[in-house]
Order: structure tokens, then C-alpha cells, then sequence
């Protein structure tokens, strides 16, 4: 047996079960059944008695007597009761959905052994649906129990926890023979660390609660280990081999327009990250860098001053967005600020049309247009730049690696990459997602920012809100109502856009309402954006367009319909559109009556706190690494037990530790280090062809 030997070869297995436990959990080697780790342990080592069940929270094990079995008829609901008892008191035992035969085989009065989560109702403690032993027939082993992932489809065909333990026991008398070594004696014993075949035995049947922690946190340091070295070595290597256009120098556009047309002082994270930014372009190396910046955090301000950098040297830039609309709003904001300078700028969209398209086209090639901004457009094969330098991605995870591609080969030599996001990313999800690109934080806002002060509201508190909104329209302020759905909703609890459109304008009457939803054509949309952002209409009714890069800094209140159907990050989203101005701005999160745990969650995250971080914390907790960025990026992050929120101290320890070991050796050459280099081929190298090792 080795560890690519198909399960079906596993004592106890066999051909069918191995195509039911493929199909059920996508397990079908030894070592994927190495690596299927129990979800808790059952500490059977300990006896309770029912008066000592005050100071009990988690699952316990009690030794008595059950009598007293009786059928109970609440309505339509039956269930079978029993007595237990012991030498200091009684408690209930409760089974719902039971079978003829439960009844028939439970023990009674007999010394048995019962295990279970306690319930406490009116003082009373239960227990539903407890696993039992009789004395003599008890398990005699005393070690921590493992509780395998499973579902009602394998216990239905016998492979129950019983099942599971018994093939793991049967694979674990093989780990010395499977489990090798991959850290070296100095890291062992500077961490302590079980041996690898230790920690594998300690995950599956730990001798106590303190081997598996050792265990655990030995599978936990692994994990990030090999993440932390494939990401440093694919860093070291792309440094080493991207040649990129070198930016020496900061001249007379960067710094006419830094001293005489700065609208503001730039925040110190503003002026951090463009020295970051710099050092990256000064060299004839490809920058590869993602910058992140919570909204209305100047991030645009950013990518403007490093196209000036890149103006200043020769060089032509563009900046993609994923909507017209943003693109648009980058377009505006970007000729505004350079009205009073030399330099050219033009938007490249969809509907830009092919008169325009010929004069964008030309000045590219010849070299007069110095800034692009635009959409997917931008990708075009026949849009040919004279000497791109630099390229721009905002809210990069909506486009793709192949999209990302296409920008480099718009120059013989690659462009300078900047991807943008106002998604904040915590920093270790960050470096997953983005392990090819340096990461840039703008953790500071303007001077001068009001916090947006948000407030949960239910239904049967619409009129107030209502009141409310006319109050800061008639100090001529804007408004967002924002749901999330366009047409009917099978669920009818849920607003929709065309009925909310019917409700804000009976509500709103003297007032003027335009509509902005995904499906209107962008001359539709730029139309209704125009209105609003003009002033001549004072609400705006609308879809999750609105999310990125609408910018409407009189818009002080925004109304979220249904807000328990969005999610964190989305709110976090739709909340940046207000609070863009000098005004005190509000966001409102309207909410059924009812809510899940999940929601009432997002609901109190958002009342609690602006800060984009603790959000997408809290974000990544609810719904997993893998969702935070959506499908594009989903499935990148893998971990066994390594969970980058809780783990972030062993996150950051490994990474120290890896930077240390590659820059004492940088191609794992050394003795101590080809026990490392070995394991990283094996598990590593085809994910990472770009590595210099071999």
C-alpha cells in the first residue's frame, strides 16, 4: 500500500463502497483518506453525574439506569421518553422520529453508559437521542473518539462512524510506512513539533486533548508552510525574470500637477503606497502590484498620479473598469482633475461610436493620447497603443487571468500592472488570491470624513423613514433606494424594483424620482445617472449597479430594501455610494421581521462599524475564503485545517519563516533544506512550473 493506492485496496472497503465514499466526499486514494480529518472527538474518559450538570456545556457521558419508557402524543409529533438515573438525581431522555424497534431494544434497568449533547427546559435537563452502551459491552479504549464528516446517504448503506474509525485504524497501523519527514531537525525542534507520523495518528485517535492541539497545530503550520514557499518562490522568480519598462523618472507632469492642481492633501497611506508604487517602476522589472483602499478612500487619486509618473517617462496608461458606468465615472473624474494640464484623455466603451473609435485609435497609435480609460473594449485586438507603460484594473476580480493577459501584450514589453479593488481583502486571503502581485493598503481616509452612520429598521418603522428622507431632502440632500430584485420575487416578503418604484413615488409625490437597474441600455443608464447626478431628481430607485463607482457626493441617505438578502461585502459596497460629500450621510438597512442567524450577523456588523477589514472578516467567516471574490476565485484557497482568520498568527510565523530559509537559500540547495525541496516538488511543482527548482 502506498498513499496513490485506490481505496477499494483498503481493508474493509472494497470496490462499491469505494465508488459510494468517491461519489459522497471525493475521496479515492490512501492519502485522500489521510487527510479526511474528524470534524470533533467524543471524550468518553470522564463520568458525570446529573448534579453535576450546571458546570457541563459540551457533550457528556453519564453512567445510570433508564426506566420509565413511554409514547407521547403532541399533535401530529410523537415521541418516545425515558427516565435515567443514577445515584444523585434524574433526568429526560427524548427520541423524535424513532422507529418500532428503538422502543423495543432499549435497555432498561440495566447499567448502561449514555453520551450526548444536554438540553436544559424549565430547569429540567434532557437529553436527545443519546448513544448508549451497556457496562459490559462498553469500549474499554479510553482515547478521544473521532466524529468523520458523513451523510444520511453512507449511514443508510452502513458506512457509519463505526465504519470510518475502523478503516482509519486500519490505514493507520501503515503510517510508518506512508507519512515521511518534511521539515528538517533545526525547524522541528525550534517549534517542537510531533513527528509528521505523530501528528498524523494525534489527528485521527489522539491519546488527549493536548496531542491533538500539538497535531493540529503542526497540520496547520505544513499547510501555510507550502503555501507561504510556493508564493515567495513564484515572487522571487517573476522578479527575477519579467523585464518591465524601468520609470526613472518623476518630471515636470507629476510634479506641475502634484503642486498647482492637488485638489487636496493626499492622506500618509496615500503618499505610502505611491512610494511603494514608485520603487516598483523605477526598476526594469514588471510591477505586479494590487491595491486595495476601503471606498472613498483615494484610490483613483493613486492611479492618477502613477499614470503622470508613467506620462513623465514617455510612457502611454489605461485604466479598465467592469461598467460602463464606472468607467464613465473614472473618465469624468480623471478630465476634471486634468482640465488645466496638456495631457489627452479618452473613454473607450461599447457604445462609443465608430467615429469616435477611429480618433481614439489613431491618437494611440501615434502617440498623442496619453491616458485611455475604458471597458472590456479596451481588450480589443485592434486597439494598438504606441508605447503602453502602464494598465490599471479596477475591481479586479471581475475580470480574469486570461483578461489580465490580454493588457500585457498590448507592448512588446509588458506594461506595468496596478489592479485596484475597494473590496478590502483580508491580508491573508489577500495573499492567496493574489499570490503573483505585491500588496498596497490605503487604510486611512480622507480628512475631513464623516463615518456613515447606519441603522437598522423594520417594516413597521417605514413611515419614520420616510419622514426621515424628506427631512434631508429638504435640506437638499439626495436619496438611494436600493432593492434587489428587478422583477416579481417568488418569495413575496422581498421588495422588488417595479413595485418599490410604484411605493417611492406615491410616497415621494412632489418630488422627482429617476430609476437605474441593470437591464436598461447604457444610454438609458447614463441618462437616469445624469438626472440624478445633476440635481434635477432627488431619488434615485435602483439595483446593485449602483454598487461600484457611482458618485453622487450631495446623496446623503441610503435606503437598502430587503437588506437581509445582500451580502456583507455588498452592503459594505452600496453603503460607500453615500458619505462621498461634506454632509453627515445615513444608511438605512430595512429588514424583515425575520431573520437568520447568518443575517442578523451582517445586520449588527454593519450597525457596529465602517471599517472595510473587520468586515470582510466577519464576511469570510459567514461565507468562506472561497466566495469573498466570487466564482472567478473560487476553489483557490484549500486548506485542510489551516483557516486564514483564525490562523492568521501561524500565517504570519511561516511567513517569517520562509523568508528566512530562501534568503539563506534561495533554490533549497542546501542539505538541511532537501527534505523541504523533495516534499515542495512532489506536491508543488505542477501547480508551479515557473519555479527555478528542480
Amino acid at each position: 500500500m502506498n498513499l496513490e493506492t485506490s481505496i477499494e485496496y483498503v481493508k474493509g472497503i472494497g470496490p462499491e463502497k469505494a465508488k459510494l465514499i468517491k461519489n459522497v466526499l471525493g475521496i479515492s486514494t490512501v492519502e485522500d483518506l489521510l487527510n479526511f480529518f474528524p470534524i470533533r472527538y467524543l471524550d468518553k474518559s470522564k463520568v458525570h453525574k446529573v448534579s453535576q450538570l450546571n458546570d457541563v456545556s459540551t457533550d457528556v457521558q453519564l453512567k445510570g439506569k433508564i426506566t420509565n419508557i413511554q409514547e407521547i402524543q403532541t399533535g401530529k409529533i410523537k415521541r418516545l421518553s425515558a427516565k435515567f438515573n443514577d445515584d444523585t438525581g434524574t433526568m429526560d431522555l427524548v427520541w423524535f422520529q424513532y422507529s418500532k424497534w428503538l422502543k423495543e431494544q432499549l435497555p432498561v434497568n440495566k447499567e448502561v453508559y449514555i453520551y450526548g449533547k444536554i438540553n436544559v427546559f424549565n430547569n429540567q435537563f434532557s437529553m436527545p437521542h443519546p448513544e448508549i452502551e451497556i457496562e459490559e459491552k462498553k469500549d474499554t479504549d479510553m482515547r478521544l473518539k473521532p466524529i468523520y464528516p458523513s451523510s444520511e446517504k453512507l449511514t443508510k448503506r452502513g458506512l457509519n462512524q463505526k465504519f470510518f474509525q475502523m478503516v482509519l485504524r486500519n490505514i493507520c497501523k501503515e503510517i510508518p510506512n506512508l507519512i515521511h519527514e518534511n521539515f528538517p531537525d533545526y525547524l522541528m525542534k525550534a517549534f517542537s513539533f510531533l513527528s509528521r507520523q505523530h501528528t498524523y495518528l494525534n489527528m485521527h485517535f489522539p491519546k488527549d486533548m493536548d496531542h491533538f492541539e500539538k497535531a493540529d497545530y503542526r497540520m496547520k503550520f505544513e499547510e501555510s508552510f507550502f503555501f507561504q514557499l510556493g508564493y515567495a518562490l513564484k515572487k522571487l522568480h517573476h522578479k527575477s525574470h519579467t523585464i518591465g519598462n524601468p520609470f526613472p523618472v518623476v518630471g515636470d507632469y507629476f510634479n506641475d500637477f502634484y503642486n498647482n492642481h492637488l485638489p487636496f492633501d493626499l492622506t500618509g497611506a496615500q503618499k505610502r503606497v505611491l512610494k511603494e508604487i514608485r520603487l516598483d517602476m523605477k526598476r526594469p522589472i514588471q510591477m505586479n502590484r494590487l491595491l486595495q483602499g476601503d471606498v472613498g478612500s483615494g484610490k483613483t487619486m493613486v492611479a492618477l498620479l502613477t499614470m503622470l509618473i508613467a506620462k513623465d517617462n514617455g510612457f502611454q496608461s489605461c485604466i479598465m473598469a467592469p461598467t460602463e458606468i464606472l468607467a464613465q465615472q473614472h473618465y469624468n473624474g480623471i478630465k476634471d482633475l486634468l482640465k488645466d494640464t496638456q495631457v489627452n484623455v479618452r473613454l473607450l466603451t461599447g457604445s462609443v461610436k465608430a467615429s469616435q473609435r477611429k480618433i481614439i485609435h489613431a491618437e494611440l497609435e501615434n502617440g498623442e493620447l496619453s491616458i485611455l480609460v475604458g471597458t472590456h473594449a479596451v481588450l480589443e485586438d485592434k486597439v494598438k497603443f504606441k508605447n503602453l507603460g502602464l494598465a490599471i484594473i479596477d475591481e479586479q476580480h471581475r475580470f480574469g487571468v486570461a483578461q489580465r493577459a490580454k493588457l500585457w501584450a498590448k507592448n512588446r514589453i509588458p506594461p506595468h500592472i496596478l489592479v485596484m479593488t475597494a473590496t478590502p481583502i483580508p491580508r491573508t486571503l489577500a495573499m492567496s488570491f493574489y499570490s503573483d502581485l505585491d500588496v498596497s493598503v490605503i487604510d486611512e481616509m480622507p480628512v475631513g470624513r464623516k463615518p456613515i452612520i447606519t441603522a437598522h429598521r423594520r417594516e413597521k418603522d417605514r413611515a419614520y423613514v420616510y419622514s426621515f428622507c424628506r427631512e434631508e431632502i429638504q435640506k437638499g440632500r439626495q436619496v438611494y433606494f436600493v432593492y434587489p430584485l428587478i422583477e416579481e420575487s417568488e418569495t413575496l416578503d422581498y421588495k422588488n424594483l417595479m413595485t418599490g418604484l410604484e411605493n417611492v413615488m406615491d410616497n415621494f409625490s412632489h418630488h422627482n424620482v429617476t430609476m437605474l437597474h441593470g437591464k436598461m441600455r447604457p444610454d438609458e443608464k447614463d441618462a437616469a445617472m445624469n438626472y440624478f447626478a445633476s440635481g434635477k431628481a432627488e431619488i434615485m430607485v435602483a439595483t446593485t449597479v449602483i454598487e461600484v463607482g457611482v458618485n453622487v457626493p450631495n446623496a446623503s441617505v441610503m435606503v437598502i430594501e430587503s437588506s437581509e438578502r445582500f451580502g456583507l461585502s455588498q452592503l459594505h459596497q452600496l453603503r460607500g455610494r453615500v458619505g462621498r460629500g461634506a454632509e453627515q450621510s445615513y444608511c438605512i438597512l430595512m429588514t424583515s421581521d425575520k431573520l437568520s442567524s447568518d443575517s442578523r450577523t451582517r445586520i449588527k456588523t454593519m450597525v457596529e462599524t465602517n471599517d472595510g477589514f473587520k468586515i470582510s472578516e466577519v464576511d469570510m467567516q459567514l461565507r468562506g475564503p472561497g466566495d469573498i471574490l466570487g466564482t472567478q476565485q473560487s476553489g483557490v484557497v484549500d486548506f485542510k485545517r489551516l483557516d486564514l482568520i483564525n490562523d492568521s498568527a501561524i500565517i504570519k510565523t511561516t511567513k517569517s519563516t520562509v523568508e528566512k530559509i530562501l534568503k539563506k537559500d534561495s533554490l533549497l540547495s542546501l542539505p538541511d533544506h532537501q527534505i523541504i525541496k523533495n516534499y515542495y516538488l512532489r506536491y508543488y511543482k505542477g501547480k508551479n512550473k515557473w519555479s527555478k527548482i528542480s
